[in-house]
C-alpha cells in the first residue's frame, strides 16, 4: 500500500522574521508580494532560504492593502485591482528571476482568496492578471471554488488547498476569524483534521457535520502564534503514521 504523501505549505515573507526556522518543516511556501507585506528585500530573503532548503515557491499576492494586513475585503474597481496584483506578481517574477529560482505557483491571500473562492469576477481578475504576464505556474485554490473551475477552464492548473489551522464552515468557507474557534491551535486537533482529509476525504465543520473536500496541499499559517510548533508536530505525527512529508 502507498503511503499519502503530505504537502504542507504556509504564508511567509509578512514581516515576522520567522521563516529560517519555519522552512526545515515545509515544503512548498506562498511569500507576500508587496499587497499586503512584503517588499523587494524579503522577497528575495525568504526565495533564499526557500531554496536552501528545497522548498517550494509560491507568489502570494493580496487587495493593496498593508493596513488591515489584506484580510479586509476592498472596494477597487476590478481595472485598479489587476493592476495591483499584475505589478505584485512583477515584482515577484524580477526578484526570483534575479535570484534563478523557479515559480511553482501563485496563491491570493487572506480576503481576495476568499472573495474568490465564490466570487466570478475577482476569481475572473487573478487568472487575468496570471494570464497577461504569461504565468506559468499552478494555482493553490480551494476545492470546490469558482477559482479553481475558472482556472481549470483557462488551462491554468490547480493545485486544491486546504486549511490546518483553520475551522470550516459546512459551505467549506472558513469560519471567519471575528468569530471564537476560527483558528485550530492545539498541534493535535491539527494534525487530526490534515489526517481526516486526507484519509478521508471530509473536514468536520463547526456544525459538527463532516463535508467531502480535496486537498494535495496543507496551510499553517506562519503568523500563528505556535506555527513552528505546529509544523514541528505534523512532521513528527505524520512520520509516525506512516505519511511522508513531501
Amino acid at each position: 500500500m502507498d503511503h499519502p504523501v503530505i504537502d504542507i505549505n504556509a504564508d511567509v515573507g509578512e514581516g515576522l522574521h520567522n521563516e529560517a526556522q519555519l522552512m526545515p518543516y515545509l515544503n512548498s511556501c506562498n511569500i507576500a508580494c508587496g499587497g499586503h507585506a512584503g517588499d523587494a528585500e524579503t522577497m528575495k530573503t525568504v526565495i533564499r532560504l526557500a531554496e536552501e532548503y528545497q522548498v517550494k515557491i509560491g507568489a502570494h499576492p493580496s487587495f493593496p492593502d498593508r493596513e488591515n494586513f489584506g484580510r479586509n475585503i476592498l472596494n477597487i474597481s476590478s481595472e485598479a485591482l489587476k493592476k495591483s496584483l499584475m505589478a505584485q506578481l512583477e515584482s515577484f517574477q524580477e526578484v526570483i528571476s534575479s535570484e534563478r529560482a523557479t515559480l511553482h505557483h501563485v496563491k491570493p491571500h487572506g480576503a481576495l482568496y476568499n472573495l474568490a473562492a465564490k466570487d466570478a469576477a475577482t476569481a475572473e481578475v487573478i487568472l487575468e492578471a496570471m494570464k497577461s504576464l504569461h504565468i506559468e505556474a499552478k494555482l493553490y485554490a480551494p476545492y470546490g471554488s469558482m477559482l479553481a473551475k475558472l482556472a481549470y477552464r483557462k488551462g491554468i492548473p490547480v493545485v486544491y488547498e486546504a486549511f490546518a489551522d483553520r475551522n470550516y464552515q459546512e459551505d467549506l468557507s472558513l469560519v471567519p476569524r471575528s468569530r471564537p474557534h476560527a483558528l485550530i491551535t492545539e498541534p493535535k486537533a491539527v494534525f487530526e483534521q490534515v489526517q481526516r482529509m486526507v484519509l478521508e476525504g471530509k473536514v468536520h465543520t463547526e456544525t459538527g457535520k463532516e463535508v467531502p473536500i480535496k486537498a494535495a496541499t496543507f496551510c499553517v499559517h506562519g503568523d500563528q502564534e505556535n506555527a513552528l510548533e505546529i509544523l514541528k508536530y505534523l512532521n513528527k505525527a505524520f512520520a509516525e503514521n506512516d505519511s511522508k512529508i513531501g
